[in-house]
């Protein structure tokens, strides 16, 4: 199919990856915990918005020059890193600012369009998406496959499309889940615990190395 092979298995292991816990899934639960199903489904379709940048971008072969230059990989994955810690350090001071008693919901809250847009850089700022593109689906390309291109972007949509599905279900499952727990000490906590791994995860990805 698009010159792929063991589709199956390619299936398989995506999802593996999707339901392995990650800055985006951290985002999706934050959000919606914070403020509900609606903002949980705008952050988890942003991320999907911004998963279609490294698809392109590795079809294209603009992925190969990050994994090549380690200048572009260093000021990518800076800005990137820089970003998580801006959204961790964000959610820890809103955390703070909360008076306790205060509902989840007035922690700061964004617009619809706001959680979109930072779902979408979360995933589009972090190189290791680019990176993981480039290893992992070629995999699954034959190598006489006479489109790779149409062939990259067939299972890139493919794991984003499933990788969007997943986080939905996260959203929901998360606004469910915090809908009789709405007390700010609770919310305050939750939002302290996940921003501060996001400024963890920002200092590890400045430090990753390409291999």
């Amino acid at each position: 199919m698009f010159g792929t092979h063991d589709f199956a298995l390619f299936l398989l292991a995506g999802l593996l990856l999707n339901i392995t816990p990650g800055p985006d899934m951290l985002y999706v639960i934050g959000r919606s915990t914070a403020q509900g199903w609606r903002a949980g489904a705008a952050a988890a379709l942003g991320i999907g918005a911004g998963c279609f940048v490294h698809i392109a971008a590795a079809a294209l072969g603009l992925s190969a020059v990050l994994a090549a230059s380690a200048t572009a990989f260093a000021l990518v994955k800076l800005v990137g890193a820089a970003y998580l810690v801006y959204v961790g350090i964000s959610m820890v001071l809103a955390a703070r600012a909360a008076a306790p008693g205060i509902a989840a919901a007035a922690l700061a809250p964004a617009g619809t369009r706001a959680v979109f847009a930072q779902g979408f850089l979360t995933n589009a700022l972090n190189p290791k998406v680019a990176l993981f593109f480039l290893a992992f689906v070629p995999q699954f390309i034959s190598v006489d496959a006479p489109h790779k291109a149409l062939a990259f972007l067939f299972l890139g949509v493919v794991f984003d499309f499933n990788g969007t599905l997943w986080n939905l279900l996260v959203a929901w499952f998360s606004a469910r889940a915090s809908a009789g727990l709405r007390d700010g000490r609770v919310a305050a906590w939750l939002n302290r615990c996940i921003g501060g791994f996001f400024v963890y995860l920002g200092f590890k990805l400045a430090f990753a190395r390409p291999g």
